[in-house]
Protein backbone atom coordinates (compact mmCIF):
# COMPACT_ATOMS: atom_id res chain seq x y z
CA UNK A 1 0.00 0.00 0.00
CA UNK A 2 2.90 2.33 1.02
CA UNK A 3 4.50 1.91 -2.42
CA UNK A 4 0.99 2.41 -4.09
CA UNK A 5 0.81 5.75 -2.48
CA UNK A 6 4.73 6.97 -3.26
CA UNK A 7 3.90 5.83 -6.90
CA UNK A 8 0.64 7.78 -7.03
CA UNK A 9 2.33 11.09 -5.54
CA UNK A 10 4.12 11.20 -9.63
CA UNK A 11 0.91 10.66 -10.87
CA UNK A 12 -0.19 14.31 -10.05
CA UNK A 13 2.25 15.31 -12.70
CA UNK A 14 -0.54 13.93 -15.62
CA UNK A 15 -2.66 16.89 -15.48
CA UNK A 16 -3.91 17.50 -19.24
CA UNK A 17 -4.32 20.64 -21.17
CA UNK A 18 -7.36 21.81 -21.65
CA UNK A 19 -8.70 24.25 -25.02
CA UNK A 20 -11.74 26.01 -25.53
CA UNK A 21 -14.72 23.44 -26.77
CA UNK A 22 -15.51 24.03 -30.55
CA UNK A 23 -19.23 23.78 -30.47
CA UNK A 24 -21.11 26.13 -28.31
CA UNK A 25 -24.57 24.87 -28.03
CA UNK A 26 -26.74 22.96 -25.02
CA UNK A 27 -29.00 24.12 -22.69
CA UNK A 28 -27.92 26.54 -19.93
CA UNK A 29 -28.89 25.25 -16.54
CA UNK A 30 -30.62 27.19 -13.63
CA UNK A 31 -28.68 27.83 -10.87
CA UNK A 32 -29.69 28.87 -7.31
CA UNK A 33 -27.51 29.67 -4.33
CA UNK A 34 -29.49 27.35 -1.46
CA UNK A 35 -29.09 26.10 2.13
CA UNK A 36 -29.37 22.52 2.86
CA UNK A 37 -32.71 22.02 4.31
CA UNK A 38 -33.84 21.65 7.91
CA UNK A 39 -34.37 17.79 7.76
CA UNK A 40 -30.59 16.82 5.79
CA UNK A 41 -28.48 19.47 7.29
CA UNK A 42 -25.26 18.25 8.56
CA UNK A 43 -23.92 19.23 12.04
CA UNK A 44 -22.28 21.99 10.39
CA UNK A 45 -23.25 25.95 10.52
CA UNK A 46 -25.46 26.89 8.40
CA UNK A 47 -23.46 29.12 6.91
CA UNK A 48 -21.36 26.81 5.82
CA UNK A 49 -23.87 24.29 4.20
CA UNK A 50 -24.03 26.69 0.67
CA UNK A 51 -24.38 24.57 -2.27
CA UNK A 52 -25.63 25.83 -5.93
CA UNK A 53 -28.17 23.90 -7.82
CA UNK A 54 -28.06 23.34 -11.14
CA UNK A 55 -31.35 22.11 -13.52
CA UNK A 56 -30.09 18.81 -15.51
CA UNK A 57 -29.31 18.87 -18.55
CA UNK A 58 -27.01 17.88 -21.13
CA UNK A 59 -24.02 19.23 -22.16
CA UNK A 60 -20.53 19.08 -24.89
CA UNK A 61 -18.17 17.77 -22.12
CA UNK A 62 -13.80 17.47 -22.86
CA UNK A 63 -12.31 19.20 -25.53
CA UNK A 64 -11.65 18.28 -29.26
CA UNK A 65 -8.26 20.82 -29.14
CA UNK A 66 -6.36 19.58 -25.78
CA UNK A 67 -4.50 16.27 -24.94
CA UNK A 68 -6.11 12.60 -25.34
CA UNK A 69 -7.38 12.56 -22.07
CA UNK A 70 -9.49 15.05 -22.88
CA UNK A 71 -10.71 13.91 -25.66
CA UNK A 72 -13.08 13.53 -27.99
CA UNK A 73 -15.63 16.25 -26.70
CA UNK A 74 -18.39 14.37 -26.04
CA UNK A 75 -22.24 15.16 -25.00
CA UNK A 76 -23.32 14.29 -21.73
CA UNK A 77 -26.47 14.19 -19.76
CA UNK A 78 -26.80 14.67 -16.21
CA UNK A 79 -29.58 14.82 -13.77
CA UNK A 80 -30.31 17.72 -11.49
CA UNK A 81 -28.17 18.05 -8.52
CA UNK A 82 -26.20 20.21 -5.46
CA UNK A 83 -22.77 21.05 -6.03
CA UNK A 84 -20.94 22.94 -2.68
CA UNK A 85 -19.98 26.79 -3.20
CA UNK A 86 -15.90 26.15 -2.22
CA UNK A 87 -14.19 23.34 -1.82
CA UNK A 88 -14.50 21.87 2.04
CA UNK A 89 -12.38 23.86 4.72
CA UNK A 90 -10.04 23.08 7.34
CA UNK A 91 -12.69 24.44 10.05
CA UNK A 92 -15.06 22.16 8.36
CA UNK A 93 -13.09 19.29 7.99
CA UNK A 94 -12.09 20.18 12.00
CA UNK A 95 -15.91 19.66 13.05
CA UNK A 96 -16.04 16.36 11.13
CA UNK A 97 -12.96 15.10 12.80
CA UNK A 98 -13.75 16.36 16.27
CA UNK A 99 -17.81 14.99 15.62
CA UNK A 100 -16.71 11.52 14.91
CA UNK A 101 -13.05 10.47 15.51
CA UNK A 102 -12.29 9.78 11.97
CA UNK A 103 -8.13 9.23 11.37
CA UNK A 104 -7.45 10.03 7.98
CA UNK A 105 -4.92 7.92 5.43
CA UNK A 106 -2.23 10.48 6.07
CA UNK A 107 -2.64 10.00 9.29
CA UNK A 108 -2.35 6.08 9.54
CA UNK A 109 0.65 6.39 7.58
CA UNK A 110 1.79 8.60 9.28
CA UNK A 111 3.05 10.68 6.65
CA UNK A 112 1.76 12.72 3.58
CA UNK A 113 3.17 13.91 0.20
CA UNK A 114 4.73 17.39 0.12
CA UNK A 115 6.96 19.24 -2.52
CA UNK A 116 10.08 20.71 -1.37
CA UNK A 117 10.49 23.88 -2.45
CA UNK A 118 14.65 23.94 -1.05
CA UNK A 119 15.22 20.42 -2.59
CA UNK A 120 12.94 20.82 -5.62
CA UNK A 121 11.75 17.03 -4.92
CA UNK A 122 8.45 15.38 -3.76
CA UNK A 123 8.72 14.06 -0.57
CA UNK A 124 6.31 11.67 2.09
CA UNK A 125 6.93 14.49 4.97
CA UNK A 126 6.45 12.64 8.26
CA UNK A 127 4.01 13.63 10.48
CA UNK A 128 1.93 15.72 7.79
CA UNK A 129 -1.79 15.93 7.99
CA UNK A 130 -5.11 17.77 7.38
CA UNK A 131 -4.43 20.25 10.65
CA UNK A 132 -0.26 20.63 9.99
CA UNK A 133 -0.16 20.71 6.21
CA UNK A 134 4.19 20.76 6.41
CA UNK A 135 4.08 18.54 9.10
CA UNK A 136 4.90 19.08 12.96
CA UNK A 137 7.25 21.83 13.10
CA UNK A 138 5.31 23.78 10.26
CA UNK A 139 2.19 26.38 10.97
CA UNK A 140 -1.53 25.22 11.91
CA UNK A 141 -3.30 24.94 8.49
CA UNK A 142 -5.46 28.29 8.46
CA UNK A 143 -9.48 27.48 9.29
CA UNK A 144 -11.00 28.83 5.67
CA UNK A 145 -8.17 27.83 3.23
CA UNK A 146 -9.31 24.28 1.84
CA UNK A 147 -8.23 20.98 3.59
CA UNK A 148 -5.63 19.29 2.35
CA UNK A 149 -3.70 15.76 2.87
CA UNK A 150 -7.00 13.79 2.46
CA UNK A 151 -7.51 11.27 0.42
CA UNK A 152 -10.25 10.06 -2.12
CA UNK A 153 -11.51 7.23 1.06
CA UNK A 154 -11.07 10.53 3.66
CA UNK A 155 -13.20 12.67 0.83
CA UNK A 156 -15.94 9.82 1.04
CA UNK A 157 -15.70 9.39 4.51
CA UNK A 158 -16.77 13.44 5.24
CA UNK A 159 -19.34 13.32 2.15
CA UNK A 160 -21.28 10.88 3.90
CA UNK A 161 -21.10 12.22 7.10
CA UNK A 162 -22.28 15.39 5.85
CA UNK A 163 -25.45 13.27 3.98
CA UNK A 164 -23.64 14.60 0.78
CA UNK A 165 -21.56 12.45 -1.95
CA UNK A 166 -18.40 13.49 -4.20
CA UNK A 167 -19.54 15.14 -7.38
CA UNK A 168 -18.96 13.09 -10.65
CA UNK A 169 -16.68 14.25 -13.29
CA UNK A 170 -19.52 14.95 -15.33
CA UNK A 171 -21.32 17.03 -12.42
CA UNK A 172 -17.97 18.70 -11.90
CA UNK A 173 -17.40 20.30 -15.61
CA UNK A 174 -20.85 21.27 -16.04
CA UNK A 175 -20.74 23.56 -12.62
CA UNK A 176 -17.36 24.76 -13.42
CA UNK A 177 -19.17 25.60 -17.02
CA UNK A 178 -21.52 27.64 -15.57
CA UNK A 179 -24.31 25.26 -16.61
CA UNK A 180 -23.37 25.77 -20.26
CA UNK A 181 -21.69 25.63 -23.01
CA UNK A 182 -19.66 29.25 -23.38
CA UNK A 183 -16.70 28.59 -24.72
CA UNK A 184 -14.48 29.69 -22.19
CA UNK A 185 -10.99 27.84 -21.32
CA UNK A 186 -11.36 28.48 -17.92
CA UNK A 187 -14.76 28.93 -15.24
CA UNK A 188 -13.81 32.71 -14.95
CA UNK A 189 -13.35 33.26 -18.73
CA UNK A 190 -10.97 33.15 -20.72
CA UNK A 191 -7.61 34.90 -18.78
CA UNK A 192 -5.89 34.10 -16.01
CA UNK A 193 -5.53 37.83 -15.17
CA UNK A 194 -6.46 41.32 -16.58
CA UNK A 195 -4.29 43.85 -15.66
CA UNK A 196 -2.75 42.67 -12.42
CA UNK A 197 -6.40 40.98 -10.93
CA UNK A 198 -5.68 37.32 -10.91
CA UNK A 199 -9.35 34.92 -11.04
CA UNK A 200 -7.17 31.71 -9.49
CA UNK A 201 -4.69 30.94 -7.07
CA UNK A 202 -2.14 29.39 -9.87
CA UNK A 203 1.34 28.77 -9.98
CA UNK A 204 3.18 32.06 -11.56
CA UNK A 205 7.08 31.67 -12.25
CA UNK A 206 9.45 28.83 -12.84
CA UNK A 207 9.32 25.82 -10.28
CA UNK A 208 12.24 26.47 -9.57
CA UNK A 209 11.80 30.28 -8.82
CA UNK A 210 8.09 30.96 -7.98
CA UNK A 211 6.77 34.09 -7.69
CA UNK A 212 3.51 35.29 -5.95
CA UNK A 213 1.84 37.76 -8.13
CA UNK A 214 -1.52 36.32 -7.08
CA UNK A 215 -0.69 37.08 -3.40
CA UNK A 216 -0.29 33.35 -2.59
CA UNK A 217 2.48 30.59 -2.59
CA UNK A 218 0.41 28.02 -1.23
CA UNK A 219 -3.40 27.49 -0.65
CA UNK A 220 -5.51 30.42 0.12
CA UNK A 221 -8.55 31.18 1.62
CA UNK A 222 -12.04 29.70 -0.70
CA UNK A 223 -13.77 32.26 -2.37
CA UNK A 224 -10.88 35.07 -2.32
CA UNK A 225 -10.59 35.50 -5.76
CA UNK A 226 -14.31 35.40 -6.60
CA UNK A 227 -17.29 33.22 -8.59
CA UNK A 228 -18.27 31.94 -11.74
CA UNK A 229 -21.43 33.01 -13.56
CA UNK A 230 -23.02 30.23 -11.19
CA UNK A 231 -22.23 31.19 -7.85
CA UNK A 232 -19.22 28.83 -7.57
CA UNK A 233 -15.71 29.65 -5.93
CA UNK A 234 -12.36 27.88 -7.00
CA UNK A 235 -13.36 26.28 -9.75
CA UNK A 236 -10.07 26.46 -10.81
CA UNK A 237 -6.56 26.52 -8.95
CA UNK A 238 -5.85 26.35 -5.22
CA UNK A 239 -6.15 22.58 -4.64
CA UNK A 240 -7.41 19.68 -7.14
CA UNK A 241 -10.40 17.97 -6.07
CA UNK A 242 -11.56 14.62 -6.02
CA UNK A 243 -14.23 13.14 -8.00
CA UNK A 244 -16.42 9.78 -8.06
CA UNK A 245 -15.31 8.39 -10.79
CA UNK A 246 -12.46 5.89 -11.33
CA UNK A 247 -10.18 7.28 -14.45
CA UNK A 248 -10.60 6.28 -17.64
CA UNK A 249 -10.57 7.33 -21.13
CA UNK A 250 -13.50 9.14 -22.64
CA UNK A 251 -15.74 7.15 -25.54
CA UNK A 252 -14.22 6.89 -28.82
CA UNK A 253 -11.16 8.29 -27.46
CA UNK A 254 -7.23 7.28 -28.30
CA UNK A 255 -5.91 8.47 -25.03
CA UNK A 256 -4.28 4.76 -24.09
CA UNK A 257 -5.44 4.76 -20.48
CA UNK A 258 -6.12 1.27 -18.47
CA UNK A 259 -8.88 1.65 -16.07
CA UNK A 260 -7.98 0.50 -12.68
CA UNK A 261 -10.66 0.98 -9.76
CA UNK A 262 -7.87 2.24 -7.33
CA UNK A 263 -7.33 5.21 -9.47
CA UNK A 264 -9.87 8.37 -9.13
CA UNK A 265 -10.50 11.63 -11.27
CA UNK A 266 -9.11 14.92 -10.08
CA UNK A 267 -10.06 17.90 -11.28
CA UNK A 268 -9.66 22.04 -11.43
CA UNK A 269 -5.91 22.30 -10.73
CA UNK A 270 -4.17 23.63 -8.27
CA UNK A 271 -1.72 26.40 -6.56
CA UNK A 272 1.38 24.05 -7.34
CA UNK A 273 3.40 23.67 -10.48
CA UNK A 274 1.85 21.73 -13.23
CA UNK A 275 3.86 20.51 -16.42
CA UNK A 276 0.58 21.46 -18.39
CA UNK A 277 0.59 25.09 -16.99
CA UNK A 278 -2.42 26.69 -17.31
CA UNK A 279 -4.43 23.46 -18.91
CA UNK A 280 -4.30 21.98 -15.82
CA UNK A 281 -7.02 24.05 -14.30
CA UNK A 282 -9.20 24.64 -17.40
CA UNK A 283 -12.57 23.65 -17.59
CA UNK A 284 -11.82 20.31 -19.55
CA UNK A 285 -8.60 19.34 -17.87
CA UNK A 286 -8.22 16.11 -15.96
CA UNK A 287 -6.13 14.20 -13.90
CA UNK A 288 -5.51 11.13 -11.78
CA UNK A 289 -4.40 9.61 -8.36
CA UNK A 290 -4.96 6.62 -6.36
CA UNK A 291 -7.87 6.54 -3.80
CA UNK A 292 -5.31 6.52 -0.63
CA UNK A 293 -2.94 9.19 -2.16
CA UNK A 294 -2.83 12.48 0.26
CA UNK A 295 -1.13 15.72 -1.21
CA UNK A 296 -0.36 19.53 0.07
CA UNK A 297 -2.34 20.29 -3.01
CA UNK A 298 -5.71 18.04 -3.09
CA UNK A 299 -8.87 18.45 -1.41
CA UNK A 300 -12.57 17.98 -2.47
CA UNK A 301 -15.71 19.85 -2.72
CA UNK A 302 -19.04 17.48 -2.20
CA UNK A 303 -22.60 17.41 -3.88
CA UNK A 304 -25.56 16.26 -3.34
CA UNK A 305 -28.79 14.42 -5.31
CA UNK A 306 -32.03 16.04 -5.24
CA UNK A 307 -34.66 15.13 -3.47
CA UNK A 308 -36.70 12.08 -5.25
CA UNK A 309 -39.87 13.62 -7.16
CA UNK A 310 -38.42 17.45 -7.41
Amino acid sequence: MKNLKIIAVLLIFTACSGKQPKQEQTVQAENKEITAPETEKPSMPVSENKMIYFEGGSFLMGSDNGLPQESPQHRVTIKSFYIDKSPVTVDQFREFISKTGYKTEAEKFGDSGVYNMNTQNWELLSGAKWSKPFGPSGPDAEKDHPVTHVSWNDAVAFAKWAGKRLPTESEWEFAARSGKNSGNKFSWGNKVEVNGKYFANTWQGTQQAPQTLDGYLYTSPVGVFGENEAGLTDMGGNVWQWCADIYKAYPESSAAILEDANLKVIRGGSFFFDQYGEDSFSVSGRSVNSHETSLFNTGFRCAKDTPAGS
